[in-house]
C-alpha cells in the first residue's frame, strides 16, 4: 500500500489568509488563545472554514446536547475517521472542558463498549450514522429513541458527521501536527 497523500499547502496564518480566512482565525484566536493547526489547515479554502466554523458554532450551541453527549459524537466521528489530529483535540475538550468521565473518552478511543448507558447509546448510534453512511435501521433509531434521544437528535448527528468530515479530511491530507494544548491525548 502507497503512502497516504500530504498537501503541499502551508498552514495559514492571518497575514498569509485571504481576508474572509484571516477573520476566522483571527476568530479562532479570540475565542481559544491560539490559531488551532487544524484551522490554519482549513484557511487555504474560506469555504472549508467558514463552513467549519459554522456549523461547529451551531453543534455547540444548538443540538439540544449535553457537552458531554457532544464530545461523545465528535470523538466518535473522529475515531471512526481515523483522525489523529481530532482524537487528540477531542479527548483532551472531552477531559478539561466537557467533563466526559475518562473511562468514557478512554473506552471510545480505544474502540470498547462505552459504560454509560445514555453516552453509550448515542456512541453506537453515531457509529451507526457513520457506518451506513446515513442509512440508520428503524430497530437503530428506536433504541436512540428508547435511550431518551429525539428525532431532531439525529438531525445533529449528520450536523456532526459533516462538519468532522470537512476537519477530518482536512487533518488527513495535511498530517496537521497536533498543537501542545491538545498532546496529553496524542
Amino acid at each position: 500500500m502507497s503512502a497516504p497523500y500530504q498537501t503541499s499547502l502551508q498552514l495559514k496564518t492571518p497575514e498569509t489568509a485571504e481576508p474572509e480566512a484571516a477573520k476566522g482565525l483571527n476568530a479562532a484566536k479570540e475565542a481559544l488563545g491560539f490559531i488551532p493547526n487544524m484551522y490554519a489547515a482549513m484557511a487555504n479554502s474560506t469555504g472549508v472554514l467558514a463552513t467549519y466554523q459554522e456549523g461547529y458554532a451551531k453543534f455547540r450551541q444548538e443540538s439540544g446536547f449535553t457537552p458531554q453527549e457532544q464530545e461523545t459524537v465528535l470523538l466518535t466521528i473522529s475515531v471512526a475517521n481515523d483522525c489523529g489530529y481530532c482524537r487528540a483535540a477531542h479527548g483532551t475538550i472531552a477531559d478539561k472542558m466537557s467533563k466526559v468521565p475518562t473511562e468514557v473518552t478512554d473506552a471510545i478511543l480505544d474502540g470498547k463498549s462505552v459504560p454509560d448507558e445514555k453516552l453509550g447509546a448515542l456512541h453506537i448510534f453515531t457509529r451507526c450514522m457513520f457506518d451506513t453512511r446515513g442509512k440508520p435501521e428503524k430497530a437503530d433509531v428506536d433504541a436512540f429513541l428508547a435511550a431518551g434521544y429525539t428525532e431532531r437528535h439525529v438531525m445533529e448527528v449528520i450536523l456532526a458527521l459533516a462538519v468532522k468530515t470537512l476537519s477530518n479530511y482536512t487533518n488527513h491530507i495535511f498530517h496537521t501536527p497536533v498543537d501542545e494544548a491538545f498532546a496529553g491525548r496524542r
